[in-house]
């Protein structure tokens, strides 16, 4: 038994050598353009209470880019959902830089979570190209959980996972990113205001995977060495 399970971790470590091969005969960096290798939606809670996240996500949103650097390109959109009704999409954008910008000239404004058409949007872009992957960053929930499961089998069907990263730990709020990352075969993580490294490793770690599959995901935890990357890669690798 010993002797399989070495085995197997040479394997496994010889596939991700080999993937770091390839991503290097790709590009050093990122092509500026033609087509992305991955693509993937970035969605935030924009309501009031939120500026503190906002500013912060702002500054770690650099990481998406630089975690993919050397294995491909990364195109990814913002979302975004603030006030009464509004809930609006950026252009696709490959560049920390410019998607920074656009990120420094939203500021909250209070109103109610609007997560499904969060995922309705996510839903429609599906439509017209394949979207490797959702991140949603909030801290609560004021919809009915049971209306966003089946708009999350939607995305499931086309092939979108959807991680949901919960700030603090509201119950309902709790339930509902689980079941969303669970339809969808993604995966739920929970993280406090002063977990910025987390954020940040986890970030990294949806953009790798978005890019480079189960492969770019183990590239990125043995660069950073992260707990929460592995826990964020052990959920992915027991769905079916």
């Amino acid at each position: 038994m010993a002797r399989k399970n070495i085995v197997a971790e040479t394997s496994k470590k010889q596939d991700v050598a080999d993937f770091l091969s390839k991503a290097r005969d790709l590009s050093v960096r990122a092509p500026a353009s033609g087509p992305a290798q991955g693509r993937l939606i970035f969605a935030m809670d924009a309501t009031a209470s939120r500026q503190p996240s906002w500013d912060s996500a702002t500054m770690l949103q650099a990481e998406m880019f630089d975690a993919v650097s050397g294995l491909g390109a990364l195109d990814i959109q913002l979302v975004f959902f603030r006030g009464i009704s509004e809930c609006k999409a950026s252009s696709w954008c490959r560049d920390a830089a410019a998607f920074g910008t656009y990120m420094t000239k939203v500021s909250c404004r209070a109103g109610h979570t609007q997560i499904e058409r969060v995922l309705a949007h996510v839903e429609r872009e599906a439509e017209n190209k394949k979207i490797d992957a959702l991140i949603y960053v909030g801290d609560c929930i004021e919809e009915n959980p049971d209306d966003l499961a089946p708009i999350a089998g939607k995305l499931a069907l086309k092939g979108v996972k959807a991680f949901m990263f919960q700030e603090g730990f509201d119950r309902k709020a709790q339930f509902a990113f689980g079941e969303i990352a669970r339809i969808t075969d993604g995966a739920f993580m929970q993280f406090d205001a002063s977990a910025v490294q987390k954020l940040r490793d986890l970030l990294g770690a949806v953009a790798s995977y978005a890019v480079g599959g189960q492969d770019g995901l183990a590239v990125y935890q043995e660069k950073t060495g992260s707990n929460d990357v592995l826990l964020l890669g052990n959920q992915l690798r027991k769905k079916p």
